[in-house]
């Protein structure tokens, strides 16, 4: 049985995840600004960040990271960092109501293979009955047939998922 958190210790938290946040914003140097935004995607396991992170807007800072940034690193992580949030439903309609699903699938398109495998994720959380016909088109489902002939078997793996599931092509 998980034992609860005392008030001091989320407190302690949610100054820590802020002090990461401003540290992000704030520093100049980019390896800090990758380690910060390595040390939240990490965060972003634990569910018990979540509001935490609504909260203090990490979810728009890993959005706006994936649509602004060129360096293939912040990248990386911050869809993972979505990806690692995309398990809760309030995250996951947060995404739903952003442009997320447009990040995601462009992100399907990067050369760094674990981003792929971050976006691929994260829409599979995604897709409801409404954000289908968004996410599971013919763009979508041909970079799906192209991931299954990777030798990378977790990109295979989950392009077959994808494309077992969802597409119901041939």
């Amino acid at each position: 049985m998980a034992k609860k958190m005392k008030n001091s210790d989320q407190r302690g938290r949610f100054e820590y995840l802020q002090a990461l946040v401003n540290e992000f914003q704030t520093t100049k140097a980019k390896d800090y600004k990758l380690q910060v935004l390595a040390n939240l995607a990490n965060f972003a396991y634990d569910p018990v960040n979540y509001d935490y992170f609504r909260e203090l807007n990490i979810l728009d800072l890993f959005l706006d990271v994936v649509a602004e940034s060129t360096d293939e690193k912040m990248i990386e992580f911050a869809m993972g960092g979505i990806c690692n949030c995309c398990l809760d439903e309030t995250n996951q309609n947060f995404f739903l109501e952003s442009d997320c699903l447009d990040i995601a699938i462009k992100c399907l398109k990067c050369t760094n293979e674990e981003t792929v495998l971050s976006a691929i994720t994260t829409l599979l959380y995604l897709i409801t009955p409404v954000s289908r016909k968004v996410i599971v088109n013919r763009q979508v489902c041909d970079l799906m047939k192209q991931f299954q002939k990777s030798s990378n078997k977790r990109l295979s793996n989950l392009a077959t998922i994808f494309l077992q599931d969802y597409a119901y092509m041939p």
